[in-house]
């Protein structure tokens, strides 16, 4: 029962506010009612679940919670003004890359020789990622500079050719990340509260408390790290959008020369636009790293880091920011569920052609792409559709 009560404490925060955003009541009593559902929920969890499977539903959560965040940068960008951004995978790779090199530390002895690593500053885990939102910003700037005043087309074939050279910078440049070679050591935020001994500047009642966790349990801590950071860019986004800003947003998405004749700067709101949804996938990439402590080019692939992240937007729902985050957990559990049927059909792929089970990861992409094709012929609004009504003053639909 010891280990029990640490892992019901952690649980109980991701679930309280997911009880509290799922109850239709009043805001005080969805708060009450989500704490003690959510504590009661993660005690179950905790008594009755074997370990291994809620570890592995918790890393679901985890991987589906940071690409909510990004679906919920595309939103902003795409289901709001309209923005056609297919160059995600390449502010997810600079959000990742910027976070670790702000955190880690020098590579010493010979593996400094050999990473050739320029720098390794051991910041804290909060301003590595802001370092990641504002270098995410910052390329986005300079990328709608020249694209934003011409059609929507000219800014995709900026975004896809701008990801594809970061992500070949990080690749074959060593002086940043150890080029071909996997950036290791990336630290973890507070992942001293599983070690022995437990953080020394915490109270002794609280280090004794969270004393029987084990390394192998950090996942829970993680998991409370990441919701919280999806819940505060949710909760900014909506206030965003219900303001008179987002109206400008939407309106230019539906008709531009209106807005413009409206005296409205397209331009402007364009830019604010991308740079925002750029900052927010920046630091959905800083999550990705302090979560997989190993990264390389090889995690931003385009058809991964771009394609999926698309298909969750477009099955949530475009321009419903609940959708954004609903359709990242849908489609992420699609991705995992995909690999037992890639791994059922290996033996008929091996009975056709040799080769061919090499190639049984690739039919994850097919299901994928599949799914996206029915999703835009018989749901195209996505599972949650666009709220028509987002005013303030108005109310919600």
């Amino acid at each position: 029962m010891g280990v029990v009560w640490p892992k019901a404490i952690l649980l109980t925060i991701p679930l309280a506010i997911l009880l509290g955003g799922l109850l239709p009541l009043r805001r005080g009593w969805r708060a009450l009612l989500g704490l003690l559902g959510g504590w009661a929920l993660a005690l179950l969890l905790s008594l009755f679940v074997p370990s291994g499977l809620l570890a592995y539903l918790i890393s679901f959560s985890i991987m589906a919670s940071i690409f909510a965040v990004h679906a919920l940068g595309l939103n902003i960008q795409w289901g709001y003004t309209g923005l056609f951004n297919i160059g995600i995978s390449g502010f997810f790779a600079i959000g990742a890359f910027i976070s670790a090199l702000f955190t880690t530390a020098m590579p010493k002895g010979p593996i400094a020789a050999y990473a050739q690593q320029a720098f390794g500053l051991e910041m804290p885990f909060l301003l590595g990622v802001l370092a990641a939102a504002v270098a995410s910003g910052v390329i986005a700037f300079l990328i709608g500079i020249p694209t934003l005043r011409l059609r929507e087309d000219y800014l995709a074939i900026a975004t896809i050719g701008i990801a594809e050279i970061i992500r070949l910078i990080f690749q074959n440049e060593r002086w940043l990340a150890n080029g071909p070679q996997p950036l290791r050591g990336i630290p973890q935020p507070l992942h001293c509260l599983v070690e022995n001994p437990s953080c020394s500047w915490l109270p002794g009642p609280l280090r004794a408390f969270l004393s029987p966790l084990q390394p192998r349990d950090y996942i829970y801590f993680y998991l409370v790290v990441v919701v919280l950071f999806v819940v505060f860019v949710y909760l900014a986004i909506e206030r965003a959008i219900r303001s008179p800003w987002g109206r400008v947003l939407r309106a230019i998405r539906e008709e531009e020369a209106a807005a413009a004749m409206s005296g409205k700067n397209i331009f402007s709101f364009k830019m604010q636009s991308l740079v925002l949804g750029a900052m927010i996938m920046g630091i959905g990439g800083a999550l990705y790293a302090h979560y997989m402590v190993s990264i390389d080019y090889s995690h931003f692939d385009p058809l991964y880091a771009t394609f999926i992240i698309w298909v969750m937007l477009m099955l949530g729902g475009s321009g419903n920011n609940k959708g954004a985050i609903l359709g990242a957990f849908v489609i992420w559990g699609v991705w995992l569920g995909s690999t037992f049927i890639t791994d059922w059909m290996k033996p008929l792929l091996a009975a056709i052609s040799p080769a061919l089970p090499a190639r049984s990861p690739y039919i994850r992409y097919l299901l994928i792409a599949v799914l996206l094709e029915l999703i835009l012929l018989f749901r195209p609004q996505g599972l949650l559709g666009e709220e028509k009504i987002v005013s303030q003053l108005i109310g919600r639909e």
